[in-house]
């Protein structure tokens, strides 16, 4: 039986529509994410990683291959990104993210505006992050392919990712084309603010 497993969406493919479309999200799921998933059993089959949790295999990625780090992190970024979309989520962070954010960006608009730029400057595929430093602040960042804040690469910032907004052209080409500053801008209405605070909680109690 099979390490990994791909996880069910937690609402229906078309639960999304207007701003991500049936079919990408059917094809990104269903055939980009098993793929990362099918891929990343057959190259931990064997080895010490097949031992690991996801996490821990992410956080000491640098030990392992390249196709163990390329569909290890596709596996880890589109599971937490599927988890902090929703068809009715909530609009706004409250709490002590909410707090954290006004620290540190000095509104909410400020911090849509940085990951978007994330977005909008990472050249070619990757995702812009949201994550929480190892003092427990927040910051923004981009990373490349499916690297992420949590992997121990040499280059890059560090801590646990909270929100991730994937910019690869897969994620948006077939109802955005070229135009990811609009899928970005949509992906506003669809993330819950409710699924980020719990993670940043279980992030704090990591750190």
């Amino acid at each position: 039986m099979s390490k990994f497993n791909l996880p069910a969406l937690p609402y229906a493919t078309d639960a999304l529509e207007p701003h991500f479309d049936k079919e990408t999200m059917t094809i990104h799921h269903q055939r980009h994410h098993q793929a990362y998933v099918t891929n990343l059993n057959n190259a931990v089959e064997g080895s010490e990683a097949e031992n690991k949790s996801l996490e821990e295999i992410i956080r000491e990625v640098s030990k392992y291959s390249k196709a163990v780090r390329n569909n290890g992190g596709g596996h880890y970024n589109h599971t937490l990104f599927w988890e902090i979309l929703s068809p009715t989520p909530q609009g706004s962070p409250t709490g002590k993210l909410a707090e954290q954010i006004t620290a540190t960006f000095g509104d909410i608009d400020t911090l849509k505006a940085e990951i978007k730029k994330a977005g909008l400057g990472q050249f070619g595929s990757g995702w812009a992050w949201l994550y929480v430093k190892a003092d427990g602040t927040v910051a923004v960042t981009a990373t490349p392919n499916q690297d992420n804040p949590l992997m121990d690469l040499e280059s890059g910032d560090k801590g646990f990712p909270i929100l991730g907004v994937d910019v690869w052209e897969h994620a948006y080409y077939l109802k955005y084309q070229n135009k990811r500053a609009d899928y970005l801008d949509a992906f506003w209405s669809v993330l819950d603010w409710a699924s980020v605070e719990k993670k940043y909680e279980e992030a704090l109690a990591k750190i």
